[in-house]
């Protein structure tokens, strides 16, 4: 069994100790070796400026290839172009696509507007023109939120690798029959682009169960067993089995990269990766 390649994604940090935090974290990571490093991007651009702060922080203590996430929900075509030529001057040569969540004032999906983008595989096909650069976009084992059916989040997925996408990563999960399932499906909608599965260490299980009900992930009832009713001092523990499993029965079921939501955390994933 071939060991999977693997990267992580961090968040901008909001107070100086939160960057001394991360910064200590991507060296600590990036010492095991991982293909690249992303940076999100809060809704609507409200975290546009960290995110670049935080790029160049990261550039300071390592050289593993960075990405950005980027996300065009009430951001201007204009103001994205003005952004990536900033990524490219950085060298940063991946973006993460994404549509962005939702605020409270617009519905999905969006009606048409010339200076917006519409759909993340309209947003994949502006990328491309402006600059060549690599991209990475979201795919759901557990279905969008958003989307009417697993058919339509499926054909969404294969829109945006038919715009240019090159890999897909995919929400956490923990069902990982489904995730084989969604596998099978992704194939027989005829998409050929890699699917990457995206694993979340449980930092803190209640934390992790707020996240999932936001973005739609299901927690199997086998996962939520192991922390419920148990004394919170063994969480930790519980959690580092948990990822140890993913990370071998991911590679038992033939997946080639893994990427790691960090939470900016680096404990758990030195102790599972080396």
């Amino acid at each position: 069994m071939t060991k999977p390649t693997f990267s992580f994604e961090f968040f901008p940090p909001k107070t100086p100790q939160g960057e001394a935090s991360l910064l200590e974290t991507v060296k600590k990571l990036a010492a095991l070796g991982p293909e690249f490093m992303t940076v999100t991007f809060g809704a609507g651009g409200s975290t546009r400026d960290g995110t670049l702060k935080t790029l160049q922080a990261i550039r300071s203590v390592t050289d593993v290839p960075l990405a950005c996430h980027l996300t065009f929900i009430e951001i201007t075509k204009t103001e994205l172009r003005a952004y990536l030529d900033k990524l490219w001057d950085m060298g940063v040569r991946h973006i993460v696509a994404l549509r962005g969540d939702m605020p409270s004032d617009l519905q999905w999906p969006l009606d048409p507007d010339l200076d917006y983008y519409q759909y993340t595989s309209d947003f994949i096909e502006g990328i491309k023109a402006h600059k060549p650069f690599e991209i990475s976009v979201g795919a759901y084992p557990d279905k969008h939120p958003d989307a009417p059916d697993a058919a339509a989040d499926l054909l969404a997925l294969k829109k945006k690798c038919m715009a240019g996408a090159d890999r897909a990563i995919t929400q956490f999960f923990f069902d990982h029959k489904r995730y084989a399932e969604f596998l099978k499906n992704v194939e027989n909608t005829g998409i050929n682009t890699p699917v990457i599965p995206g694993v979340l260490p449980i930092g803190n299980y209640e934390n992790m169960i707020k996240f999932a009900n936001r973005c739609g992930a299901c927690i199997p009832e086998a996962i939520r067993a192991k922390f419920e009713g148990q004394d919170e001092a063994s969480h930790p523990s519980i959690a580092a089995d948990i990822l140890r499993w993913q990370i071998e029965d991911l590679s038992r079921l033939g997946a080639r990269h893994l990427h790691f939501y960090t939470l900016n955390k680096a404990d758990m994933l030195t102790g599972a990766l080396k």
